[in-house]
């Protein structure tokens, strides 16, 4: 298998840069070209906070509709991300930036369709236990749905 072109999901986590700078480094070793996925999730808010038994439901699911302001400063946020994981460590490589709407997983399984991607790498926190359970894990989604290879990083803290 030749690698290509190297998907790597991008949020604002140390797990991510993590991941970023070690798929950076294959991506330097293979002179594979890279496309930085960073999904923008929806914000729900409530649209009747006199709503006392249901504390504050119901919800607004379309509050990230395109065009709203918000969606203008989470597309400004996510660029801003993109553009400085590029400039850290993707100098000498041809790097496209994507932000996708909606669910990580499947954001990111979309997108690597789009890119035509070799592989993905993602950075992982490895939740366990209740916080996986009701978080699930968008590494595991991303591995068990993908067609293509899939890297997952554990972030390794420092020992001082």
């Amino acid at each position: 298998m030749k690698i290509r072109k190297i998907l790597i999901g991008i949020d604002e986590s140390e797990f991510s840069r993590y991941a970023a700078a070690y798929a950076f480094d294959i991506a330097h070793t293979y002179s594979a070209e890279v496309g930085l996925v960073h999904i923008v999730e929806p914000i729900i808010v409530p649209t009747d906070t006199q709503d006392g038994l249901l504390g504050g439901m119901p919800f607004d699911p379309n509050i990230n509709l395109p065009g709203t302001e918000l969606e203008t400063l989470q597309t400004e946020r996510s660029a801003a991300l993109l553009d400085q994981t590029a400039k850290e460590w993707g100098e000498g490589l041809e790097i496209a930036h994507f932000t996708q709407y909606g669910s990580t997983a499947e954001g990111i399984i979309e997108c690597s369709k789009e890119f035509n991607a070799d592989l993905i790498v993602l950075g992982t926190h490895r939740r366990t236990g209740i916080d996986k359970f009701f978080l699930g894990n968008v590494a595991e989604q991303v591995v068990n749905k993908s067609l293509i290879p899939v890297l997952v990083v554990p972030y390794i803290e420092a020992k001082n």
